[in-house]
């Protein structure tokens, strides 16, 4: 049974950091992307960030360059996304979502409909 389980969301005050795991199963990690996408209440879901798994490249949406930084573990299963600088728009709903091989970037932007499993996410609010 596939599974994505997310952890590592929390309240965080402006500046501050927070780092997510996405613990993976049922699946061989290495022959899939990963990618984090966030939901905030009452706005469209945001591809945040991706890893490839044939040669590790990455994908950072604009409003998170320079500040997150996603990383991988095939031998723990398991995909992290660093976060520093922490400001309240961060705030939502994170979610790791796998699909195979590369990251489907269309237009400019993480493509979401191109993920082949998802987590149920974890909250992130940032906030003082």
């Amino acid at each position: 049974q596939v599974q994505l389980v997310e952890s590592g969301g929390g309240l965080v005050q402006p500046g501050g950091s927070l780092r997510l795991s996405c613990a993976t199963s049922g699946f061989t990690l290495d022959y899939y992307a990963v990618g984090w996408l966030r939901q905030a209440p009452g706005k469209e879901r945001e591809g945040v960030s991706c890893i490839s798994s044939s040669d590790g490249s990455t994908y950072y949406a604009d409003s998170v360059k320079g500040r997150f930084t996603i990383s991988r573990d095939n031998a723990r299963n398991t995909v992290y996304l660093q976060m520093n600088s922490l400001k309240p728009e961060d705030t939502a709903v994170y979610y790791c979502a796998a699909e195979r091989l590369t990251c489907t970037v269309f237009a400019g932007s993480l493509d979401y409909y191109a993920m082949d499993y998802w987590g149920k996410g974890t909250l992130v609010t940032v906030s003082s």
